[in-house]
């Protein structure tokens, strides 16, 4: 679900940051409506019962059209382990599974095979130019790792865990920290995830991890290039797996990582069709992803024990639906 873009001011923040583009307040007139987050599993049941109708095209809005479309992936937090599997290293690791189903994305863009095709039906018209969705993605297999949470919390909830808890505007200055760092871009053509370690809790505003949701995606306007900076925050998973996940078993052996790849797919896809919370969304401020949250459709088979609904490359994933106005329903190949 895309994030309301109202967004705080960052002084106190910046104050401990130097040589950062420290993000800028949006003005009045980029304040969005609509329903902010990727809701639990319980809300998300109670609400898309509720809502109907295809996705619309809200003029002038925009959507993602790069060719590549370029991901990049920040760890933030030190533990990422998962019931007794190390957080990186083995073949089953969290940060394993998950830089692994990104560089699958990449590796089958333009097939019709998985629901990143679905997006291609979607489009932008800017300056009397419309512009169709491509399925291009790229990885940069360069993560970037950062251990230190704040030393003072940026909201109070531990509903995510005790460890620490991160605000919205912390997050965005842990996205231009990692910019900075490693000299990425601002702009459109890009999206930077925010995996959070085992433990964090996170909010935005009132609205907080397995209270309120799951995880979001957003953007900011860079304080020095004036480019948009597209988000997402992408709290672990695996601290309440209820709240989170609808899946029946875990195809790579870690229930965390998979869980996390198919709320990850939900904002990737919400990102393309709707990057700044202004293109395609239904009458109740749904996009694609909220539409058919934990609708987990046919599957194609069983490994590890558990189902999987998706072949992306070498990877077998159990994810989400996506929608498709195509079909007036939830895909999860084609259109």
């Amino acid at each position: 679900m895309r994030k309301v873009a109202a967004f705080v001011a960052l002084a106190a923040l910046a104050a401990a940051v130097t040589s950062v583009n420290v993000p800028r307040t949006l003005a009045t007139s980029d304040v969005l409506h609509g329903n902010p987050f990727h809701r639990t599993r319980g809300d998300a049941a109670n609400h898309t019962a509720r809502t109907t109708g295809n996705l619309v095209y809200h003029a002038g809005g925009a959507v993602q059209t790069a060719k590549p479309r370029t991901t990049y992936v920040i760890y933030w937090g030190s533990n990422f382990a998962y019931n007794g599997i190390p957080g990186t290293g083995a073949t089953n690791s969290y940060q394993t599974l998950i830089n692994g189903y990104f560089g699958n994305v990449a590796a089958d863009s333009g097939k019709t095979s998985n629901v990143y095709y679905s997006d291609t039906q979607y489009y932008q018209t800017i300056g009397g130019l419309t512009t169709y969705i491509p399925y291009s993605e790229s990885f940069n297999a360069t993560t970037y790792s950062d251990p230190a949470l704040p030393t003072t919390n940026g909201c109070t909830s531990t509903a995510g865990g005790t460890v620490a808890c991160v605000s919205d505007a912390q997050v965005q200055v842990e996205v231009a920290k990692a910019i900075a760092a490693n000299h990425w871009p601002t702009g459109m053509d890009a999206e930077y995830f925010v995996f959070l370690a085992n433990g964090v809790s996170t909010c935005s505003g009132s609205s907080c991890f397995v209270s309120q949701f799951c995880a979001y995606h957003a953007h900011y306007v860079d304080s020095s290039t004036g480019q948009n900076v597209l988000y997402a925050n992408m709290p672990f998973s695996g601290y309440q797996l209820g709240s989170c996940s609808g899946a029946s078993g875990t195809p790579n052996g870690n229930a965390a990582a998979d869980a996390t790849i198919s709320t990850t797919s939900h904002e990737a896809n919400e990102t393309i069709t709707d990057a700044l919370g202004n293109a395609w969304f239904d009458r109740s401020g749904n996009e694609n992803g909220d539409k058919c949250a934990y609708n987990y459709g046919t599957r194609l088979g069983v490994i590890n024990g558990g189902d999987y609904n998706q072949t992306i490359g070498s990877g077998h994933y159990e994810m989400q639906q996506e929608w498709s106005n195509k079909s007036s329903g939830c895909v999860l190949t084609g259109q």
